[in-house]
């Protein structure tokens, strides 16, 4: 911990607030001088998202957001804060010069990125990103649906965000995120929490998502990375995404999983019923892919 993250730590609030805010004011006052990201991790939720973001801020080639003492990974630009305006997006990465020293002292010149798994989801941020960012390289995981599914149910009841059980969650889906795509799309500026929160099941069809990526990039500038693949071989999978960025590789100092979620059984009948659900979708993915996924 540098004695900068320290100090702030132990902050009033209010002196955080305002040093939030002076930070901010400043990052968009010089936003002219500053550039635009070089990479997103697009997701999927609960697929690793924040591990490879945080694997990634290890490497000495790598920026995070500014300033990077705050440890954030995402703006929430594209989807939530897109009325902000490209000035205050800009805010949030380093300036030219800031990079251009880093290149002298590298041999190199790092990359700026960050993260959510919001981008892969929401149908609007490709085209987005390709309007203000068309030279951005994404890097999405897939994970197990199935998997994916469970882990993001418990995520959500550990956010006091959802009372009802697994099976009633299911069955409920349809009914709390109904209606919510056609809103989006009306509406620009509209965030739902419901189509982040409670689609358990639509969220692990992956294809259609990363299609929404490829109408709007070409292919070469998107990666995708099987979860089980990180999870099993962190620096193998490090080291072809640096090869992806453009960047050295570099041996990692840990291999822990970041932002984790408890574990538990997942009922054996909603396993088989899920199961089943995904296999249609996990094959068409695959053929897409050009690859076996090894799914259940």
């Amino acid at each position: 911990m540098t004695q900068l993250t320290d100090l702030k730590e132990r902050m009033p609030r209010g002196a955080m607030d305002l040093a939030n805010w002076a930070t901010r004011r400043w990052g968009v006052a010089t936003s002219s001088r500053r550039g635009l990201p070089d990479f997103l991790v697009i997701g999927t939720k609960r697929g690793g998202t924040t591990s490879l973001f945080n694997y990634l801020l290890m490497h000495p080639g790598v920026l995070g957001l500014y300033p990077q003492v705050r440890g954030r990974k995402s703006t929430d630009y594209f989807y939530r804060n897109l009325h902000l305006g490209e000035p205050w997006y800009r805010s949030h990465f380093h300036s030219e010069t800031h990079l251009e020293r880093a290149a002298r002292q590298l041999g190199y010149r790092p990359v700026c990125g960050e993260a959510s798994p919001f981008y892969m989801w929401d149908e609007r941020v490709p085209p987005r990103v390709r309007e203000l960012a068309p030279s951005v390289k994404a890097i999405a995981l897939v994970r197990d649906p199935v998997e994916r599914a469970w882990s993001h149910y418990q995520e959500r009841v550990q956010n006091g965000v959802e009372p009802l059980s697994f099976p009633e969650a299911l069955a409920a889906e349809s009914r709390r995120t109904g209606g919510e795509p056609e809103r989006m799309r009306r509406d620009p500026s509209y965030h739902s929490d419901a189509w982040d929160w409670y689609p358990y099941r639509q969220r692990g069809v992956y294809l259609p998502q990363l299609q929404t990526w490829t109408e709007s990039f070409p292919r070469d500038q998107l990666m995708v990375v099987r979860s089980e693949d990180m999870y099993t071989d962190v620096q193998g999978v490090f080291d072809e995404v640096c090869a992806f960025l453009g960047i050295p590789s570099v041996a990692l100092p840990t291999r822990k999983t970041f932002n984790a979620s408890a574990r538990g059984a997942m009922p054996e009948a909603v396993r088989e019923e899920l199961t089943e659900f995904y296999r249609p979708h996990n094959a068409a993915l695959e053929a897409y892919l050009g690859r076996s996924l090894g799914w259940s």
